[in-house]
């Protein structure tokens, strides 16, 4: 591929700073515009940069690198932090990639190969899936899925809960259907009975997944994770 992307890089210890570098300087596919170690700098420098890409620390003073990436108007963000426990919140704000510290240049060459395929493919993916319901058939956006389950009424079904909190019952279709056709990036199954989209998650440990929503009794709702599909979970959320 001939495609570089323009590539601006932020962490505020320096010593982190001037290693990603280094190993972005191996990747061919990468050209450095500018680098920082000041989030609040980057953020006034902007109007006058032109990028494509940010790989960022996320614990910084003054402004985390998760508030800075929403600010950057749909540019494709790569965090490289310490800390595993932001994972969820990388991905509900469409990071490309989540890479833990220390970072290792083939997990970072992974990573822009992903974001050169978005920056190149941005709008082909698709987008939704047609299904029937118990009302008819519907075009089912998967950025507005937050988790599927086994229907309580039939276990052929499936009931959906959408963004905005409202639910959808889909009819006689199997989850391996379902897993197929969805994007294998944004969704992950967790237990015989539920598949989850990844920025549906607010927190996670080894047995269990709360989501953003919440219920009727005020409460996030929380999910079950298996011992069979946590293998997998965990790969898909980058830990």
């Amino acid at each position: 591929m001939n495609t570089k992307l323009k590539c601006l890089l932020l962490d505020d210890e320096l010593p982190g700073l001037t290693y990603l570098k280094m190993l972005c300087e191996q990747i061919p596919e990468l050209e450095i515009v500018k680098t920082f170690n000041n989030p609040q700098k980057l953020l006034s420098d902007i109007p006058e940069l032109e990028f494509d890409l940010l790989i960022s620390d996320i614990e910084m003073p003054g402004m985390d690198g998760l508030h800075l990436a929403e600010m950057l108007n749909d540019k494709l963000v790569i965090f490289c932090t310490a800390y595993k426990e932001y994972a969820a919140d990388a991905f509900n704000i469409d990071a490309v990639d989540y890479i833990t510290k220390p970072v290792k240049l083939e997990r970072l060459q992974k990573a822009v190969s992903k974001a050169l395929e978005r920056f190149e493919k941005p709008d082909t993916a698709k987008k939704f899936i047609q299904l029937n319901t118990d009302r008819g058939k519907t075009l089912l956006y998967f950025n507005q899925i937050q988790y599927i389950k086994t229907a309580v009424s039939d276990s052929r079904d499936k009931t959906v809960l959408l963004a905005d909190g409202s639910f959808l019952n889909l009819k006689n279709v199997k989850f391996d259907t379902l897993l197929n056709e969805l994007p294998e990036a944004n969704f992950c199954r967790i237990n015989k009975k539920e598949i989850i989209a990844v920025k549906a998650i607010k927190f996670f440990n080894h047995n269990e997944i709360v989501l953003h929503h919440i219920e009727e009794n005020n409460k996030n709702t929380t999910l079950l994770l298996s011992e069979t599909y946590r293998s997998d979970f965990l790969k898909k959320v980058k830990l």
